[in-house]
């Protein structure tokens, strides 16, 4: 996404960012994470080696890309929505520009989440850069509350709305996008702001016996007799 007032080096830089992360994603996706080398994402992206560690310090932070909050921006966003909207509606309005960012790279986060799934060494980096989030999101948290950052709500509402936020992207890519991760989000958070409540149980599928089953009746009625 074009930031207002980006320069035209900016946005060279920018552009040259993204692609050395889908062309990684896209030769990891065919080949697998350790079938695939700096230098053949480098080739195949038109830039040097030397170009690619300007970007990235290895080809798994090229496939996992920018996956950390925006301090400034998120700070920014949770300080314009009103002191008196409870936490997690706060951060569910905070969130709702990098939502919509995601789902218009549907193509791009699909593949990097199917990508992951298949090669779980990424599955380390993704957790870092999740401890990384979610710190980030309780010292907001506090700031707007007036807590100590040491308090245990901040750090529990960027837990529990991190874990919504990473089970909306994965039912979404696991559906290929074809459910908006708009909805999906939207859906989560009205369950975090309810209190978790359960979801109606299914009903058991097998009919009650009948009169027209008698070898059920009568094995249901001797097991009932002591």
């Amino acid at each position: 996404m074009t930031t207002t007032g980006e320069g035209r080096r900016d946005r060279r830089k920018r552009q040259t960012r993204a692609t050395l992360s889908m062309t990684a994603l896209r030769m990891v996706a065919e080949h697998g994470l350790d079938h695939v080398t700096v230098d053949e994402i480098s080739e195949a992206a038109g830039v040097s080696p030397r170009t690619f560690f300007n970007y990235f310090t290895c080809k798994d932070e090229a496939v996992i890309g920018d996956a950390v909050v925006d301090e400034e921006r998120l700070v920014a966003r949770l300080a314009a929505v009103p002191a008196e909207v409870p936490a997690v509606a706060t951060l569910r309005t905070a969130f709702a520009e990098l939502v919509e960012d995601v789902q218009a790279d549907r193509d791009l986060w699909c593949l990097r989440m199917r990508v992951v799934e298949r090669n779980p060494a990424l599955l380390s980096r993704l957790v870092t850069i999740g401890v990384r989030n979610e710190r980030t999101i309780t010292a907001a948290v506090a700031a707007r509350l007036g807590l100590p950052d040491d308090h245990d709500y901040p750090a529990l509402v960027a837990a529990v709305t991190g874990a919504a936020l990473r089970t909306c992207l994965g039912q979404w890519a696991r559906g290929d996008g074809a459910r908006p991760l708009t909805a999906l989000v939207e859906e989560a958070f009205a369950t975090l702001a309810a209190g978790l409540p359960e979801p109606p149980r299914p009903r058991d599928p097998s009919p009650p016996p009948t009169l027209s089953d008698p070898g059920r009746l009568s094995h249901n009625q001797s097991e009932e007799t002591p």
